[in-house]
Formats: structure tokens, sequence, C-alpha cells
């Protein structure tokens, strides 16, 4: 049932024109008397002959090809409404209203070209859609008709704009009461891709076509615009990839058919057009509750939702607009209760801006600066530079220099900045600096010309500086701070920042598939966030005055941290790094943690310079007050180490004792201290032999090489001739050994076994856990190395080792590999190793060792993932029953394992692996 009503002009373009309804010559029943709606309903009667449904009661009638296509069953004279009784809101439809001049080849020509792809007429493809069983949607799911939009999220969590958005009431009407329904729906959206496309005149109202291009080399689900012109199809361009990405699978499985017209014209010859189309759907009534159906109805939300994010976004937008405006939108959305309200203001500001502003502001904030010449700036796709920049300098994001005002001799390095080498050079021959006339590099010439301002040389440089650049101006120091934070909160890190956006648009960068569920915040308050944010700036500076050895600065940040974690009561500091309602993973985000950062980095530094006193002073600080972090042994290691600096053999025994009591004293560093309690608790200070003492003391196979060295002296980088007497390290030539016997091998240390763990383990790293997953730009969730991921995943990640143990591990690693190949996951690195290889070794290891090592990474990722022997080698045997692996540790001429080395080769032998040390000794030189 159909609601006949006429479209304003303003809304299609078109003049206003009235409906009638009419009698199908065919059936009988009354149809709203449209060209597109009549010739539909026909072809759909035609489409059911084959079943004898329409015709069964009524005298069959031959039709024309031609009276399909134009015969005109109503006048355009009349104005009548009708409304079905029954009819409710829900099931309003406007129709199709065009020119009585227009005709509807061009949807049938559609049609046609879709049915022809699969090489069969329209009606026997039509006739066989609807009378074949359906198939099951299980066949192929959603998720992979939408592989670009990868992160599905809640309402609470990290949302993408597509799933974000609520699906508009954008559905297919059914008519009631008879066995196949014809409903219908229209969309709003865009021609694009105009410059790579015919030039054609168009004007408002110009009706258009859709057919499908699978032979689309950039996108296989792309769609075509035509408009028939002098008796020919032009292409006008195409429909956004992102609609495409769900109608093309609508028109080619489930025989949805559109038609559309221009609604109006872009200020561009070459920008997006506004077009109007009219979707309808043919649907059998058993069909309704089938799996198709189902799917049908999938793919049919994520069109509407589509169409409902490009009313934000529309195709003008440039990319990088929409992500920086994605950007501010969803950290206000989720993380608003950290701004004030003027800093919302003002960040909500930037939306209302215009599309030249935005566009401006954006391309100078991605640029180094500070300051930028006027003159200098200018980009293609903005059409005013004067006027956005106007905006710009009113909404409070940017700042122009004023000479006047500014002390200059306070900005001169800034406005040399902005210099060229020519400029640079002129200004030095002014100045009468003849040293700097032939200097080409820039950086030589800008620190000349500082020295002579410095020295009263060249006194008048700022102005002389000023007279050059002209007019400048900066991003605003509120914008630039809002702007670091939001970014902070989106990203999560500080490695991360607009170009993340870039390359997944570019196709560089896939991320993984998962659900971002939101359940705590991440800071409790505003004040937290500020906190943390004083923490990272004096991180910032400690990290770059250790760049530039500046010990003053280094010394100062180590005071102002510890002054600052010692001033914060020990139950908040304790309460950071525990498991609360976030997670303990959460803790990296306090300002304690960063703080407890700093200090550590301070025990190198003082070590560094053998002052034993500070550096213990520090450790015991950071012991007192964080109980609960995976640092504790690194700390308690290095307190040991330089109490016994200092001579205090007996204290340095307690504390490595205390700390193998410590349940967050682990790997590496727990042997560390069991060997110094061996080691420091001899007769007469302990008599008791300790229990773990069998197991560290342990002997680990060696095998021992000669090899050719470069020279007599054996240097640090050991290197020497390897078989084919070209050069090569220790662990190429121990490569060269193995092979000799019959192994296939690889130096990867820890790679591969982090490649093996992110390709066995991919379904639990990204299950649905809450808050570990936040943003759309995670490889790994939060907690991956931390002591919260194996809790929160315990049942899945036993009955997956399981699985693991029990032989199935080539087959999870095959379906991984060929499902995220390519995509980014931690760890896992696609092109060092082939899938064969890889499959190859999960094979020679072995289930039960595989398990073994899995479980290791689960429980403490950061501890494990590092230190792993050097070599693996694995054989393949001809019966496949004795296939074989080897695990191998290399060391040239006075090198020794260290202490985590030595943890993983104990620990794999503990697991069942063939592991064993390989020395390299040099063959004596010869005269």
């Amino acid at each position: 049932m159909y609601l006949s009503k006429s479209h304003n002009a303003s809304d299609n373009g078109a003049s206003q024109y009235l409906l009638d309804w009419v009698s199908c010559p065919v059936c009988g029943r009354n149809i709203c008397g449209t060209d597109f709606l009549v010739n539909s309903h026909l072809e759909t009667r035609m489409v059911i002959l084959f079943a004898d449904l329409c015709l069964a009661n009524g005298t069959k009638r031959k039709m024309t090809q031609r009276t399909l296509l134009q015969f005109n069953f109503y006048s355009s004279s009349k104005s009548n409404i009708h409304v079905d009784d029954t009819s409710s809101s829900k099931n309003l439809v406007v129709p199709l209203a065009l020119d009585e001049k227009v005709q509807s080849s061009n949807f049938t020509k559609c049609a046609k070209d879709l049915d022809d792809q699969d090489g069969r007429s329209g009606m026997e493809s039509n006739a066989s859609f609807l009378l074949s069983n359906s198939k099951t949607c299980l066949e192929y799911s959603v998720q992979s008709l939408i592989e670009t939009q990868s992160v599905h999220c809640n309402e609470t969590g990290s949302l993408s704009p597509l799933s974000s958005l609520p699906c508009p009431e954008q559905q297919f009407p059914l008519l009631e009461g008879t066995d196949v329904g014809t409903s219908m729906a229209t969309l709003d959206t865009y021609i694009v891709g105009r410059r790579f496309c015919d030039d054609v005149d168009l004007k408002e109202g110009t009706c258009v076509s859709f057919v499908r291009d699978p032979e689309n080399v950039k996108d296989h689900n792309a769609i075509k615009v035509l408009c028939s012109k002098s008796g020919s199809d032009h292409v006008l361009g195409f429909l956004p990839r992102d609609l495409a990405l769900y109608l093309s699978p609508l028109m080619k499985n489930h025989h949805v058919m559109i038609e559309g017209l221009v609604t109006s014209l872009p200020d561009h010859s070459l920008g997006a057009v506004p077009v109007r189309i009219f979707c309808q759907k043919i649907l059998v009534a058993t069909e309704r509750e089938s799996d198709e159906h189902q799917m049908f109805q999938c793919l049919w939300e994520n069109v509407a939702r589509v169409v409902e994010s490009s009313k934000d976004f529309p195709p003008n937008t440039k990319k990088y607009q929409q992500n920086f405006c994605i950007l501010i939108k969803e950290v206000l959305k989720h993380h608003s209760y950290l701004f004030t309200d003027d800093e919302k203001l003002f960040l909500g500001s930037f939306e209302s801006l215009s599309d030249d502003s935005q566009r401006l502001f954006i391309r100078l904030y991605r640029r180094k600066g500070p300051w930028f010449r006027i003159s200098n700036v200018y980009y293609p796709e903005i059409s005013d530079h004067q006027l956005a920049l106007k905006g710009l300098l009113a909404a409070g994001y940017m700042n122009r220099l004023e000479y006047s005002n500014e002390p200059l001799e306070n900005i001169v390095k800034e406005m040399l900045d902005m210099l060229t080498v020519s400029e640079c050079r002129e200004l030095s021959s002014q100045a009468c600096l003849k040293r700097n006339v032939r200097v080409v590099r820039r950086e030589e010439l800008v620190k000349g010309l500082l020295s002579a301002y410095a020295d009263g040389t060249c006194s008048l440089l700022p102005t002389m500086v000023a007279e050059r650049i002209g007019a400048c101006v900066r991003i605003s120091a509120l914008a630039e701070f809002l702007l670091w934070r939001v970014q902070r909160l989106f990203f999560l890190n500080g490695k991360q920042d607009l170009s993340a956006f870039l390359l997944v648009d570019l196709g560089l960068v896939r991320y993984p598939t998962y659900t971002c569920s939101i359940s705590s915040n991440l800071f409790t308050s505003r004040s937290d966030l500020l906190a943390y944010e004083e923490a990272m700036d004096l991180a910032q500076i400690m990290d770059q005055s250790l760049d530039e050895n500046n010990v003053e600065i280094v010394m100062r940040c180590i005071e102002v941290s510890e002054g600052r974690i010692s001033n914060l009561p020990k139950e908040r500091i304790s309460q950071s790094f525990t498991q609360k309602s976030g997670g303990m993973f959460l803790s990296q985000f306090t300002a304690s943690w960063v703080y407890s950062k700093v200090l550590t980095l301070g025990v190198s530094v003082f070590e560094r310079d053998r002052r034993y006193t500070n550096a213990i002073m520090l450790l015991r600080k950071l012991l007192n007050l964080i109980a609960q972090d995976g640092r504790r042994g690194y700390w308690t290691l290095r307190l040991s180490i330089d109490l016994e600096h200092l001579g205090h053999l007996n204290e340095s025994l307690l504390v490595a004792e205390g700390g193998l009591t410590d349940p967050w004293v682990r790997a590496g560093s727990r042997m560390a201290l069991q060997r110094r309690v061996l080691r420091l608790g001899k007769p007469p200070r302990r008599w008791k032999t300790p229990s773990f003492a069998k197991s560290i003391k342990r002997k680990i196979k060696e095998v021992y090489i000669m090899g050719r060295p470069l020279n007599c002296e054996i240097g640090s980088k050991n290197r020497f001739y390897g078989d084919d007497d070209e050069q090569c390290g220790v662990e190429e030539l121990a490569l060269q050994y193995y092979k000799a016997e019959g192994w296939e091998g690889a130096h990867s240390e820890s790679g591969v076994w982090m490649t093996i763990f992110g390709l066995l383990m991919w379904d639990v790293i990204f299950a649905d856990i809450p808050d570990v997953f936040r943003t759309r730009f995670q490889t790994a969730p939060l907690d991956l190395c931390t002591d919260s991921f194996y809790p929160a995943r315990m049942a899945l990640i036993e009955s997956h080792l399981r699985k693991v143990k029990h032989g199935m591990a080539k087959d999870i690693l095959t379906t991984t590999w060929e499902s995220n190949v390519g995509t980014s996951c931690q760890g896992v690195n696609w092109e060092r190793h082939t899938v064969t290889d890889l499959q190859d070794i999960v094979t020679c290891v072995g289930g039960p060792c595989l398990a073994s090592i899995c479980r290791l990474l689960a429980q403490d990722y950061k501890s494990w993932s590092s230190g792993m022997p050097d070599l693996l080698l694995w054989r393949l045997s001809s019966d496949g029953k004795s296939d074989d692996a080897k695990l191998v540790e290399v060391k040239g001429p006075k090198d020794r394992l260290s202490e985590q080395q030595q943890a993983w080769l104990l620990m794999l032998m503990d697991c069942g692996f063939d592991s064993e040390v390989c020395k390299v000794r040099p063959t004596p030189f010869q005269d």
C-alpha cells in the first residue's frame, strides 16, 4: 500500500507532479501510476508467470518489451491521495515522482545488466531467485561484506561513525495479503568520482540509473551512475564506496532495483552531486522468515546507517577533515567529564567553522611550525585562504604575530626558522657576516645570525627578519594544548596521531576486528587527568634531557618526580596499582605510574655515575610505595646488586631472599636472585642449601663449533667467514653448521614465537573483554602485557590450549593466517616467515610444547616476550612420526648467557624442548 504524494521541487529538483492510481492490465491490482512503479510491477508479473501466480485468475495478455518499458497508465492532470485505513505511518512510502517524458529504460537496463553478468536473462534470473530455495546466510557472513568497518562497539564504547549512528526508519514495507510484496524506500546520497568520468551537462531533476561495476580494479563493489544522452549512456560517476559496499550485494543477491534523479548541482563542476535514489525490493511471502531475508535486513540496516553518516560528512568533506572531526567528536562524547564547559565549547566550535577554515587549520596543525608565513600558505582545496584564516583568528584557533606588541627578541630563533636558505644568506651579507656567505647548510646560517645578534654585531636582526617574513600566524596555545589532550585520550598513547587515519584510508594498515565494550572511565576525575598530564610533561622532559645528556635537567626531573610520588598518599598509590573496577592495566594512566617510570630511569642514571647510595634510596622508595607491579623484580635485583657494590653483603643477601618470596618477582629477575642467594649465601652466612639449588645448577647442553675470524683480534661484533667465504655473524655460522646436519632453521630470537603466539591465540587476544579495547586503532588489548590478561580469560585460554595440545595447532594457525593476513597485531610479523614455514614449525614442535609456551606468554607476556634462544631449528621426517625441533642459543667468544636467557633455556627444558647452547670458537690464526 502506497501513499500517493507529490514531491516538492525543492526536494528533488524536478517540477511538482501529481500522481494517480491505475489498474494493472495483467492482474487488475491497483498500483501507483508512475512509469517506474508500473513497469517494475509488470516485470514482477512476468517473473511470477513462471510460477503461474499472477495470471492464475486472469486472461494472459501478450506484451512486447516496448510495452513493458514505455507504457504510460496515468494522466498528470489529477491529484489524489490514497491512504488505506489499515496503513500505518511506518508503512508510508513516497513513490518515485518523474516527469512523464522520462522513461524507465535506464532502470530496466540496469536490472538487465545485473542479470547478464551472471550469464542469464533478467526474467530467468528473477524467476530462479523467487522459486529456488533460499540459501542460508551463514554461507557468507555480513562480516565478510563489511571488512573495512571491522571495529564494532556498543553504545558505551569507542565507536566508529558508522556503528555509532542509529539506524533510521528506512524500511521496505510489504504489500499485505499477497504472495509477492513490492516495497520501496528513498535514500539521499551523492555521486562522487566526477573527475574520472564523462563530461555531462547536468541539470536538477536529471534522471540517472545505476549499474554494478564488478570489474572495477579499485573496488569490486563499485556502482556506476549513468545518464542517457543522445541515445548513449554516459558515466556520471560512482556511488560512495561506503554505500556501495552494502548496496552492491543487495543489487546482486537480493534483486533490489534502484533508479534516481539529481536533486541539486554542486558549486564546482567536479564536486559531489547530490542525488536521490529510489530502491525497490520484490519479496515472496515465503522468503520473509528465511535466512536470506535476514541477510537482506542486515545489509539494508547498514545502507541506512551509511546514508545517515553522510549527513554529517558529505563527500565534499576531505578525508583528513572528516577524520579530525571524528577525533574531536568521539573524545567529547566519551570523555566530556574531563573538560570544562569553556573547553567543550571551544572544541565544539570547530564543527561550526567553514570547510575552508577547518581544512586550513588541520593543514597547519600537521606542519612543524610554530609560525607560518601567510604568503607561503596555499592549498588547492581551499578556495579563499584569507577568509579561512579570518574565521580561525576570530574563533581563537590561530594567533597573528603582532610586531608592535610582541617582543621580537624572544622569538628571533622561531622567526629565523621561517626564512629560506637564500634569505638567510642575504641577511648574512647585509649584516656583514662574510663568514656565513659561503655556508650552504641552513642550520649553520641561522646559528651564525643568532651569534651575531647575541654579541651585538647585528642588533637590528629581528626587524630585518620581520620585513622579510611579513604577516605570520601560529596555532593558538589553547588549541594546541586541548588538541594534544584530545589525541592522547583518543589513541591512549603518544605514538599514534592523525596519520593513523591516513594509513587506514590508504589501505596501508588494517586493524583487527574486536568489540569496544567500555564499562569504566579511564580517569576517575578531571583532577586525575591533570595530574597525569603534568607527569607526562615531566617524563617527556626527562627523555629529551637524557638524549641531550643534560645532567642538570635530568637531576631536576628525578627530584620533582620523587617529591610528587612521596606526597601522594600510600593508599592512593596502592589503589592505582591494584585490581580495581577498570582493571589493573589502567594503572599506566595514573600519575604515580609515570613518576615511577621516571624514577626507574633515575636509578639507571645514578648507577651509571656510580652513585649507588642515591640509587638505593630511589629503589627502596619504589619498593615501599608500589606493592603490586611487574617491575618489582627489576627493582629488587638492582637493590641487591647496588648494596653489594657498597660492600653490604649481608643486606644484599637479605634483599635477594626477600625478593624470592615476592609473587611479582618472575622470569629472569627471579633466576638472577636465586643465583645471588646461592653465591652470597655460602657458609658461614647460610648453612642450609636452598631447595631451588638443584634446579638452578642443572647443566644446559653445550655444542662447540669452529669458525674463521676476520682477524686475530676477536672484537665485540664477532664476525666470521662462513662456508661460502662470505662474512657473517655467529648466528649465521651456527645455521650453516646445523643445516649440514639436516636442520631447517631461522634466526629470529623471540620474533617467531611472538608470531606463533599471536596466530594461535588470535581469538583469545581479541576476545570480548570489557575495557581492554577503547579505540579502533589497537593492535592488542590494553591488558596483554599485564597480570590482568590471563585471569580475565582463563577459561577461554585453557580451552584453546587444550586444542593446541591435542594437535590442532596447524589448523588454527592456517585458519588465522588466511582470515587475517596483513592485519596489524602486536608481535605478529607477516613478512618474516611464510605460512608454510610456520606450519612446519608447529608440526615439529608438537602440541604439548606449544601449549606450554603459549601458557607462559599468556600468564606473563611482558616478562617472557624477550630472551628466547637465537635459533629455532626444525626437521620434518619422511613418515611424519619423528618430526623434531630444537632451540639454540648462540654465543661467540667471551660471550655469556644472561639471566633471562638461562631462565628461558631451563623453562624450555621443563616444557620438553630439546635446547642447547652453541658456542663458537675461533680457529687458531696461522701465518
